[in-house]
């Protein structure tokens, strides 16, 4: 599993959906799509109709990959915080059972208030 304290692990840009749509597709359960995708070096976050995926490529040829399901029905809590003048990262915090703090961090233009929108629609 990825180690979601680790803050340089998710330094995530937007990503188009369609890219991983054929890497994904054997792990959706029917009738889930994807909403949105980000992505840092090597790892990937998704956000679906029914869950948060988080992709961990390991090894150094990166085939070997962890796929992190995180449902939605799990959040007991999340925060979302914009970028600044000065600071240019955005954040999204959520608090899941059983887990705890997961913190994701995104560099550049991402619209936060949109993934705090998604959230909202399937957490409250």
């Amino acid at each position: 599993m990825i180690d979601f304290q680790n803050g340089s692990v998710f330094k995530l840009g937007p990503a188009n959906p369609a890219d991983v749509q054929a890497e994904i597709a054997p792990i959706l359960v029917e009738g889930e799509r994807i909403y949105l995708a980000f992505r840092g070096v090597r790892d990937s976050v998704l956000f679906t109709s029914k869950r948060l995926i988080a992709i961990n490529v390991q090894g150094i040829t990166g085939k070997k990959r962890d796929y992190t399901s995180l449902p939605y029905s799990r959040i007991q809590a999340f925060s979302i915080e914009t970028a600044g003048s000065f600071d240019l990262d955005a954040e999204v915090d959520l608090w899941f059972s059983g887990l705890g703090k997961v913190r994701l961090e995104f560099k550049g233009q991402v619209d936060v208030r949109s993934i705090g929108r998604l959230l909202g629609d399937h957490v409250l």
